[in-house]
């Protein structure tokens, strides 16, 4: 294994995930879309789009990579490395999940797989790479559980530094039996690791040391949701004031303000996902606060629609503004552009992407042409073209 004595002189000039995106050099054109799926008879792997950043345009998919059940993806802050989640239940004949390093080339966009290792959990089905590009924390839906993984200077992963037991469940017998570890998020100072846990109606935070690749319970640990709402996905607003999570089970989302010096989150407010009464086998997947901060934006399986909130500069309180169609079945994840004109939804029931533009002083989406095939899509990982 490779020191990481000169991690931050190696990374120094690629580094910063949080760069906004008018620091990336001469307003790129073309973006890179990878896309993660689930794998068997229509998907093998990870697949490829274009998107032109000017017209919404996407292309048809390449597959770049042959990995298992790639359900979930994260770029290194290199942008030279892509990592994800195998969201498998066995991994090395073990009870396991794993996640693979793969190293991207610029041009092309392909794939070369550099390494495995496991994810020291079934199920891993979200990932994140911390900000100094040290370590990629793993939330293991099956297990209940939440993984550290160095890595190495050259993209590869090194075994788990960290890995911690939730333990619990909650009022749903057949969802919340035990701990779902279900995203895993950090902050802006990169000191804290929220997870929101959909088995035990809690969002945990705990205080994440990137040299060590350790973490550690923070006081209080974690904040609770109203019993059977099932967090499943958390976003910051790029103030670091507030933060959001989306209730798979409830088809809410609840807003929270944040304390980035304790790292600590207080609710304040809850909304529906759904206009009016919430239709029978609803439940949301997504939740993402738009580049701006303006906007935030929640994705609905079921209802097949993407819920529109307005944020409240000063209070991160939400104002519901609408839905919009998906113009498919069952969306999961969603890609919002890093110049924040182009949102992406993966249809995964109906393999398609549909691309929407999105308005930029109301947060409206409006469809750009018809949705492109795509096999199983399940996340949406974009890589500005330089």
């Amino acid at each position: 294994m490779k020191s990481h004595a000169l991690f931050s002189l190696t990374l120094m000039l690629p580094i910063a995930s949080s760069i906004p995106s008018e620091s990336y050099a001469a307003s790129p054109k073309e973006a890179h879309v990878f896309v993660g799926t689930y794998t068997g008879a229509k998907s093998k792997g990870i697949y490829l789009h274009r998107l032109n950043l000017e017209s919404g345009a996407l292309s048809e998919p390449q597959l770049v990579a042959e990995t298992p059940s790639p359900s979930f993806l994260a770029i290194h802050p290199s942008q030279r490395f892509l990592y994800a989640a195998n969201e498998v239940g066995t991994f090395n004949n073990k009870p396991s999940g794993a996640v693979t390093a793969f190293s991207i080339d610029p041009k092309s966009g392909q794939l070369t797989q550099l390494n495995q290792q496991a994810s020291e959990g079934s199920g891993p089905c979200h990932l994140v790479v911390d900000r100094t590009g040290r370590n990629v924390l793993v939330a293991n839906y099956g297990a209940g559980s939440v993984t550290v993984l160095p890595t190495q200077l050259d993209g590869r992963l090194s075994p788990a530094s960290a890995s911690i037991q939730h333990k619990g469940s909650s009022t749903n017998p057949q969802r919340q039996e035990a701990p779902h570890a279900h995203s895993i998020n950090l902050d802006a100072s990169n000191q804290f690791a929220v997870v929101a846990d959909l088995g035990l109606d809690q969002v945990l935070v705990y205080k994440f040391e990137p040299v060590k690749g350790s973490l550690i319970p923070n006081s209080p640990a974690f904040t609770t949701l109203k019993p059977g709402a099932g967090p499943r996905h958390f976003s910051f607003h790029p103030s670091g004031k507030f933060g959001y999570v989306i209730n798979e089970l409830h088809s809410s989302v609840t807003s929270f303000a944040y304390n980035a010096n304790q790292g600590t989150l207080t609710e304040l407010q809850t909304l529906s996902t759904i206009p009016g009464p919430v239709p029978p086998g609803n439940s949301t997947a997504e939740v993402q606060v738009h580049p701006s901060g303006k906007f935030l934006y929640g994705s609905n399986r079921g209802h097949n629609s993407i819920a529109i909130y307005q944020i409240d500069p000063a209070k991160g309180t939400l104002t519901h503004v609408g839905n919009e169609s998906t113009r498919g079945k069952t969306p999961r994840n969603f890609g919002i552009d890093p110049s924040g004109k182009f949102l992406l939804a993966a249809n995964q029931d109906s393999d398609s992407i549909s691309v929407f533009a999105i308005h930029p002083s109301s947060g409206k989406l409006s469809p750009i042409g018809e949705p492109i095939p795509s096999p199983m899509p399940v996340c949406i990982k974009f890589l500005p073209r330089r």
